[in-house]
C-alpha cells in the first residue's frame, strides 16, 4: 500500500509520518506534499492508495485538491480543531484527523481504511459531497482568533493552545513563546512567524501588546510597577520573568 501526504507545515508532515510508521508499518509513504498543486502533481505521478490531505493549504485546499483525485484514492482529511469542519466531515462519513493527531484516533482510521482496501470498496466520497463539503466549510463561522499556535521545541513541533501563553517576544527572526506548566525553560518554544503577525491573530480580550516586542496574556499579569519616563513592568504569576511597558501602551496599565 501507498500513501501521499499534503501539508504546508514540514514538520506536522513528518509527525504524521512518524505515527504512521507505527501504526501501519506496511504502507509506503511514497510522497510528501508542501500544498494542494504539488499534492495533485504528486499524486499523478504515484497514483498512492491513500492519501493524508490537510484541509487548510495555501492556493490549492485539501478539498479542492480531493476533487480533482476523484474517486482514485482514499482520502482521510487532516485539520485543526474546529467544530465546523469536525461537523462537517462527520456529517458527510468522511475520514479525518484532528491535529493533533492522537494515536488512538488514527489507529481507528488505518484500521477502516485497512478494512475497504481489503475488500476492494470504492472510496467514501463523491463530487458531489466533496461540493457539499467545501460550502459548508466555506460558509462556517471560523473562529476569529487563533486558538493553538504551532512552535519548535528542538526537532518537535508542539501545538500549544493560546490559553497557555504567559506571553510571546521577539527573539532576532523568531518569536519566543513562554507558556505555562512546564519548568523553564523547557516550556518556551520558538516560531518563524513574526510577532506584529501573530498579534492580529490573538484575541485583544486576552491578549495585550505591551512593547514593541512583547505580547502579555492579561491572565498572567499579577502586579504593574511604575518605572522611570512613563514606563512600566509587568510582574507574572507564575513566572519570575519581567516584562517591560513602553510609554506608547502605559495607558493600558494606568487602572493599576
Amino acid at each position: 500500500m501507498t500513501a501521499l501526504i499534503a501539508d504546508d507545515e514540514p514538520l506536522l508532515r513528518d509527525a504524521l509520518a512518524r505515527q504512521l510508521a507505527v501504526a501501519w508499518p506496511e504502507l509506503d509513504i511514497v510522497a510528501q506534499a508542501r500544498n494542494g498543486r504539488e499534492a495533485i502533481a504528486l499524486f499523478e505521478q504515484w497514483k498512492p492508495h491513500v492519501c493524508f490531505l490537510d484541509v487548510h493549504m495555501p492556493g490549492i485546499t485539501g478539498v479542492e485538491a480531493a476533487h480533482h483525485m476523484g474517486e482514485r484514492t482514499h482520502l482521510v482529511f487532516v485539520t485543526a480543531f474546529d467544530q465546523y469542519a469536525v461537523q462537517a466531515f462527520a456529517e458527510g462519513a468522511l475520514d479525518y484527523l484532528v491535529k493533533p493527531v492522537e494515536a488512538t484516533r488514527l489507529d481507528a482510521t488505518v484500521a477502516r481504511i485497512k478494512a475497504r482496501l481489503h475488500a476492494s470498496q470504492p472510496a467514501l466520497h463523491t463530487d458531489q459531497l466533496l461540493r457539499k463539503l467545501a460550502t459548508q466549510l466555506a460558509s462556517s463561522a471560523a473562529p476569529a482568533y487563533l486558538r493553538w499556535i504551532r512552535a519548535q521545541v528542538g526537532q518537535q513541533v508542539r501545538l500549544i493552545p493560546v490559553e497557555d501563553i504567559d506571553y510571546l517576544r521577539s527573539d532576532t527572526k523568531y518569536t519566543r513563546i513562554a507558556c505555562r506548566g512546564e519548568p523553564v525553560p523547557a516550556r518556551d518554544a520558538l516560531v518563524t512567524t513574526p510577532l506584529k503577525e501573530l498579534a492580529a491573530q490573538l484575541d485583544p480580550a486576552l491578549f495585550a501588546q505591551v512593547h514593541r516586542s512583547v505580547i502579555v496574556n492579561l491572565r498572567a499579569v499579577s502586579h504593574v510597577t511604575r518605572g522611570d519616563n512613563d514606563t512600566a513592568d509587568i510582574h507574572l504569576k507564575d513566572r519570575p520573568d519581567v516584562l517591560p511597558v513602553s510609554r506608547a501602551y502605559r495607558h493600558l496599565f494606568r487602572a493599576m
